[in-house]
């Protein structure tokens, strides 16, 4: 009976010194917190640490049982190779879990299973250097629990000989039990994530999720469960109250109203989708002065859209809101379901009704992310990727750089005939981990801070040189430029709360011949979704599919702007701002006296954007 419980204490044990592990190495976070704060990560994370335990002891103390009557000399090796097995395997999502916190903010779940697709750009965020040392001290780790395991746990569980019906019952017992600390106790609903969540800094909560239950329970999640785990009222009343509350931020323009913000009807488009990018770094738009500097002109120069919202904090996710004015989903990519995306509505099949010509330009591999198929059923009638470059005008990792991007975009403009006007999409890439780029680092390289806002600064250079060149060609009066971001961005760091306003908050700039009265600044509050509406409406196309969106174009207080992340969603008016985490079912943060107002139709947007995505590519029988 010893060896049951020694061989849990040994996988308490691993889960203990796992949660040790990542505190030293996220130390700059953990020494922020007072040494009470970081004793409670160890001690209410324990009970997801005994749950995770307890499921991975229900194979080895059946094999057990067994070995009373068969198979007695192998029990030891059959554990022992079951217990190995595990710990190559968890140990190797602790590292990764390690490394993406950083960049993501949140506890591994099942999200990178979207890209295993395309091995080499998921690893395209680290260098060379850091992957050879991740996977040393994956060895090493390896090495040393097995060795401890070893000497504390295997010997405990040996073969006994046959027991008494009573002692075979209360194994049986004492196996079937394990059900009892797996959920988490009598209680009616299993532990979840909000059991450990205990203080007001999150960090310290994140540090208390077991790594190993959380993403054992997302891919759980993910793979089998097609009910929508944001129920927080009737679907009828969820659809009613956001639609009642869009319906007159829909309303489209006047021919008048129109003339206000074009020179002509049907301009070109040039859509440019900057990796990365955030307010933050925008002087304009109270951010960092001397990082985009290029770009704080031609915001200056152009209208500036100052209350701009990204809706996530993925490029597959930005996508999905610029182009088809669609909300990301929390742990989910309708991009990466085929049968899903081809239904969603798409800014270039608009595009292509109104007579223009569509292309996308990107650097890199187009199949990373499954974007080629969302881009076809898209309608884009060319695709320029990454095969398109030479190799050595790459970076290490993710493409070609900026400057070739944007060389080859001028070149294909320079060519074009005209006999229609375009539509193109080029989204950029160096301001990507590892952020790697020719000429000179602006801020240095010595932090990852700084090698972000370097990497920016290049960019900008890059899109300047672009844009400059650009107003000296004959289309160039004929043309509106939109730039903005595909995500929300971590750095440079904020002092709120990690999935604040200010992680979403990115720039949005209209400049070209086309714009109308230039130098103004546009003050609606807005997110990406809100994009194609606003566009087809002002160049009199169909705005009928995109029916989360509002018209930016139109002045309204009552206009908001909601984004996601991992297990909540953030959402702001001018005078309001709520933040509300689903792993413990509230708010973190509210402001404003209609906070509680914009919570419910932040619910309801997410319940129903959820539903609407599951409902999507049904199979339906006649």
């Amino acid at each position: 009976m010893f060896g049951f419980l020694s061989y849990i204490l040994m996988w308490l044990l691993y889960f203990v010194l796992a949660r040790g592990l990542f505190m030293l190495f996220h130390l700059s976070q953990t020494i922020q917190l007072d040494l009470q704060t970081i004793a409670g990560s160890f001690f209410y994370g324990l009970i997801l640490d005994i749950s995770f335990a307890a499921y991975l002891s229900v194979l080895p103390f059946l094999f057990y049982i067994v070995s009373f009557y068969i198979f007695k000399t192998w029990i030891n090796k059959g554990i022992k190779i079951y217990t190995t097995f595990f710990v190559i395997i968890l140990s190797a999502l602790m590292i990764v879990d390690m490394g993406l916190y950083e960049a993501w903010g949140i506890r591994l779940d099942s999200t990178p299973i979207n890209y295993l697709n395309t091995p080499k750009e998921m690893l395209a965020s680290i260098n060379y250097t850091q992957l050879v040392w991740a996977i040393l001290f994956y060895l090493a780790v390896v090495w040393i629990i097995l060795k401890l395991f070893n000497r504390l746990g295997y010997q405990m569980m040996k073969p006994v000989l046959k027991p008494q019906l009573g002692e075979l019952s209360l194994y049986l017992f004492l196996w079937v039990a394990l059900i009892l600390p797996i959920r988490g106790g009598f209680q009616t609903i299993p532990v979840n994530q909000s059991n450990v969540y205990f203080s007001n800094h999150m960090y310290a909560n994140h540090a208390a999720i077991n790594f190993a239950w959380n993403f054992t329970h997302s891919f759980i999640d993910r793979t089998y469960d097609t009910s929508n785990p944001f129920n927080d009222m009737e679907m009828q009343l969820a659809n009613e109250k956001w639609q009642s509350y869009i319906a007159d931020l829909r309303a489209p323009l006047s021919n008048e109203e129109k003339g206000e913000w074009l020179n002509l009807t049907k301009p070109n488009v040039l859509l440019i989708i900057w990796e990365g990018l955030t307010a933050k770094a925008v002087r304009p738009l109270g951010g960092l002065a001397t990082v985009t500097e290029n770009l704080n002109r031609y915001a200056a120069e152009g209208l500036l859209f100052t209350n701009f919202y990204a809706n996530g904090d993925r490029t597959d996710k930005g996508l999905i809101s610029l182009l088809s004015g669609y909300y990301p989903q929390t742990q989910k990519s309708i991009i990466k379901v085929p049968n899903k995306s081809k239904s969603l509505p798409m800014l270039p099949l608009e595009m292509n009704a109104l007579g223009y010509d569509t292309k996308f330009y990107y650097g890199g591999n187009t199949n990373f992310g499954n974007m080629n198929t969302y881009l076809k059923s898209a309608g884009i009638s060319e695709v320029i990727g990454g095969n398109q470059f030479q190799r050595k005008n790459w970076n290490s990792k993710w493409g070609a750089h900026d400057h070739i991007l944007f060389n080859r975009v001028l070149k294909d403009m320079g060519e074009y005939r005209f006999s229609k006007p375009f539509f193109n999409i080029v989204l950029t890439l160096t301001s990507h981990e590892p952020y790697e780029f020719p000429g000179p680092q602006k801020f240095g390289m010595d932090t990852k801070e700084n090698k972000y806002l370097s990497s920016l600064a290049y960019t900008d250079q890059a899109l300047a040189d672009f844009l400059d060149e650009a107003r000296k060609q004959p289309w160039w009066e004929n043309t509106l430029v939109i730039i903005t971001a595909d995500h929300g961005n971590p750095l440079p760091k904020h002092p709120d709360p990690y999935n604040s306003p200010a992680k979403y908050h990115i720039p949005m700039i209209w400049t070209g011949g086309a714009v109308k009265n230039p130098g103004r600044i546009v003050e609606n509050i807005g997110s990406q979704i809100d994009l194609s509406y606003s566009l087809l409406d002002l160049l009199g196309g169909q705005t009928s599919e995109f029916v989360w969106s509002q018209n930016i174009l139109h002045e309204a207080d009552r206009h908001y702007a909601q984004y996601i992340y991992n297990n909540g969603f953030g959402i702001l008016d001018k005078k309001n701002a709520v933040l509300f985490d689903y792993n413990i079912n509230s708010s973190i943060s509210k402001q404003g006296r209609r906070a509680d107002e914009l919570e419910e139709l932040g619910k309801a947007i997410t319940q129903t954007a959820y539903q609407d995505y599951l409902d999507r590519g049904k199979i339906t029988m006649e």
